[in-house]
C-alpha cells in the first residue's frame, strides 16, 4: 500500500536536506509563497479532511481558520512532539528521520494562520529528534527557508526549541503553552481554546507533528488528490503503533478504512506465540476493549466509533487469551491516577479512587456491589476537569466490565486472577 508520509515505506535513517529537496521536498512552501494566499491554503487544508492525529480528530483546516481570523496579534504555531502515549513511537520517528517534512509542515502552517513566531515542543527524553530537529533547522536556515523573507517573499519567521516535561499530561495542548511559557505543565481551563486564546494570550495553532507532516503533501498534490486515500468521512492515512505483542512490532502507515485484522496479521505478522486475541485497545489505554470479534472493523475515526471505542493517536494494544483483565485495568487506572497533575479536585480524587477500587477487586474485597460504583464514580465526575484525562480511565474500566466480567468475579471471590 503506498502512503503519504511514507511513500516508499518507512525510512530508517535520517533524511537531510539534499535528499529530502530531491524528492519534491519544499516544493510546498514553494507552491504556497509564489501563488497561494494563506487563506488559499487554509482552504485546501479543510477541503482534504485532514484531521488532528494527536488524539482528538479536530479538523486542521478549523483550527487554523479560527486562528488565522483572529484580530489580535501576533499569532503563533506550536508544534507538539510530547507524545507521552504508552506505546506511541510515530511523533519520535518523524522527527528522527524526516525532520523537514515535519519543518516544511510548521512552517506551512505559519504561512497560514500569519504568525511569524513557531516553536518546537519536542519531549526532552527524545534526544536524537531533537538533535535532528534542531540540525533541520539549521538548513533550513542557511537554505532561506526559515528566517527574513523567506524564498524572495514578504513572509519571516522564526522557529524556536522548547523541552516538553516527560508527563503524560504535559502533552495537552494547553499545558504545552504554559511550559513555553515557562510555567508549571497544567491544563488551562477552556474555553477559550488556544487556537483564539493561546500562547501569551494571543491565537495560536497547536497542532500534533504527524498532522503537520501531512501538510505539505496536501499542499503540493492538492486535496482531492489526498482524498483519494482512506474514506469520505476520514481522508488520507494514520501511522499505528503495534508493540511486542506482535511479531513484527513497529509503526506502520495504512489508509484509514484498512482493517484492524490486516494491520495485526499482515503488518504486524500476527500474535506472537500464535496465541489468541482476548481483546483490543485500537487507541491506547483511554479507548474501550474491543472484542476479538470486531477485528475485521475498518480502522477509521466512524466505524471505530460505531464498534464502541475510539482510534486516538493509533496505538493498537492487544490482550491475548491467558491475560487477566483485572490486572490490565489495574494498570491503567495506576497509569492515570500516577499521570494526573492534581490541580484539578475531581480527577484527582477520581483518578486515585478507581486506582483503589481496582486494587479491592484485585485483593477479592468488597464484593459484587463494588462493580457497581465504577460507573457511578465515572459519569459522577465525567467533564469536570481542565482537561481529557479525568474521562480518560471511563472507556477501559466500563469497557472491561460489560466484556469480562467474569474476570472480576473471579477476583472478588478468589482474591486471584483466573490463570494463577
Amino acid at each position: 500500500m503506498q502512503g503519504i508520509l511514507f511513500p516508499r515505506g518507512v525510512v530508517e535513517e535520517r533524511e537531510g536536506l539534499q535528499e529530502y529537496r530531491a524528492r519534491g521536498g519544499y516544493t510546498a512552501l514553494e507552491k504556497a509563497l509564489k501563488g497561494l494566499a494563506p487563506e488559499t491554503v487554509i482552504q485546501e487544508i479543510t477541503e482534504s479532511g485532514l484531521q488532528g492525529r494527536g488524539g482528538a480528530g479536530f479538523p486542521a483546516g478549523k483550527k487554523w481558520a479560527f486562528t488565522r481570523e483572529c484580530a489580535e496579534q501576533p499569532h503563533y504555531v506550536v508544534l507538539n512532539g510530547g507524545e507521552d502515549e504508552p506505546g506511541s513511537k510515530k511523533d519520535r520517528l518523524l522527527m528522527e528521520n524526516l525532520p523537514h517534512l515535519v519543518m516544511e509542515g510548521v512552517i506551512l502552517a505559519s504561512y497560514a494562520v500569519g504568525a511569524s513566531t513557531a516553536y518546537l515542543y519536542v519531549n526532552s527524553q527524545y534526544n536524537k529528534a531533537k538533535d535532528s530537529m534542531a540540525q533541520a533547522l539549521a538548513e533550513a536556515q542557511e537554505a532561506g527557508l526559515v528566517g527574513k523573507k523567506i524564498l524572495g517573499s514578504d513572509f519571516n519567521l522564526d522557529i524556536l526549541f522548547v523541552a516538553a516535561p516527560p508527563n503524560y499530561v504535559a502533552g495537552e495542548d494547553s499545558a504545552a503553552l504554559e511550559v513555553i511559557e515557562q510555567k508549571q505543565p497544567l491544563p488551562r481551563q477552556k474555553p477559550p481554546f488556544p487556537a483564539t486564546a493561546g500562547l501569551f494570550g494571543k491565537p495560536t495553532a497547536v497542532n500534533n507533528v504527524e498532522t503537520l507532516a501531512n501538510v505539505p503533501a496536501i499542499i503540493a498534490s492538492g486535496a482531492k488528490w489526498y482524498r483519494s486515500f482512506g474514506t469520505p468521512e476520514s481522508p488520507g492515512t494514520m501511522i499505528f503503533s503495534l508493540n511486542d505483542e506482535v511479531n513484527r512490532p513497529g509503526i506502520y502507515e495504512l489508509p484509514f478504512g484498512s482493517t484492524l485484522r490486516f494491520l495485526i496479521e499482515e503488518r504486524g505478522g500476527g500474535v506472537k506465540g500464535g496465541k489468541s486475541i482476548k481483546a483490543i485497545m485500537p487507541g491506547g489505554p483511554s479507548s474501550a476493549f474491543l472484542p476479538p470479534d470486531k477485528i475485521d472493523i475498518p480502522l477509521d475515526h466512524n466505524s471505530v466509533r460505531a464498534a464502541g471505542s475510539s482510534i486516538g493517536c493509533g496505538v493498537v494494544h492487544i490482550v491475548t487469551e491467558g491475560s487477566c483483565i483485572v490486572e490490565e485495568i489495574l494498570r491503567i487506572a495506576d497509569f492515570f491516577a500516577a499521570e494526573s497533575c492534581g490541580q484539578c479536585p475531581a480527577c484527582r480524587m477520581e483518578t486515585n479512587t478507581l486506582a483503589v477500587m481496582l486494587k479491592k477487586v484485585q485483593q477479592g474485597q468488597g464484593g459484587q456491589p463494588l462493580l457497581e460504583q465504577f460507573s457511578k464514580v465515572i459519569s459522577f465526575n465525567k467533564g469536570k476537569g481542565f482537561c481529557n484525562l479525568i474521562n480518560m480511565p471511563g472507556p477501559p474500566i466500563e469497557s472491561a466490565l460489560r466484556l469480562f466480567r467474569p474476570d472480576f468475579e473471579f477476583h472478588l471471590a478468589n482474591g486471584r486472577c483466573p490463570q494463577s
